[in-house]
């Protein structure tokens, strides 16, 4: 485990790769990474934000989302995660993804398993993932590289890996998109 000073630093510790959820070009100018939680109302806030943001910069922009449950604020957050998780195994995280930040105040079991339905899932391989756990580890994995980084609350985001402490209005994540590419 890393010192309090270096998660003190405002860099990135764990750096985006394959393994993450990732939209736009892979040789974008800017990787932005949002540590986030499905259940968090400044996550929901920032949702419609960030979508307009790749509309705006998706030529320039890479969007990396991490998992940081905050599950003793957020009783369903972990297993919205994993609901994440689950549909991302079957091609479907981003629309899943989405569901989730649009339906915050429904995840319960039964809404999130009528989502997969609704989404094309393969509903009995999606129930058996989440009975299971298998994305657990997964979950777990991004929330200790978030600790690691300095991440204590949610949305955080980091832009080419340096944490972005300005707030998630458009104006202000385009400014850093912006302040990234040159």
């Amino acid at each position: 485990m890393r010192s309090t000073l270096d998660m003190q630093t405002g860099l990135l510790q764990v750096p985006v790769t394959n393994r993450d959820h990732l939209l736009g070009p892979p040789d974008a100018l800017v990787t932005l990474l949002q540590y986030g939680d499905f259940e968090c109302p400044y996550c929901g806030a920032a949702h419609p934000t960030l979508q307009e943001l790749i509309r705006l910069r998706g030529d320039v922009m890479r969007f990396a989302f991490r998992h940081f449950p905050l599950t003793n604020m957020h009783p369903h957050a972990e297993f919205a995660a994993e609901a994440g998780e689950a549909a991302g195994a079957q091609g479907q995280f981003w629309a899943m993804h989405d569901w989730l930040y649009e339906h915050q105040q429904d995840l319960q079991p039964v809404a999130v398993a009528a989502a997969a339905e609704r989404l094309g899932l393969d509903t009995a391989a999606f129930a058996e993932d989440l009975a299971s756990r298998r994305y657990l580890p997964r979950i777990r994995e991004d929330f200790v590289g978030g600790l690691r980084s300095g991440v204590n609350g949610t949305p955080t985001f980091f832009v080419n890996g340096v944490r972005d402490d300005g707030g998630y209005s458009l104006d202000e994540l385009l400014a850093a998109v912006d302040a990234a590419t040159g």
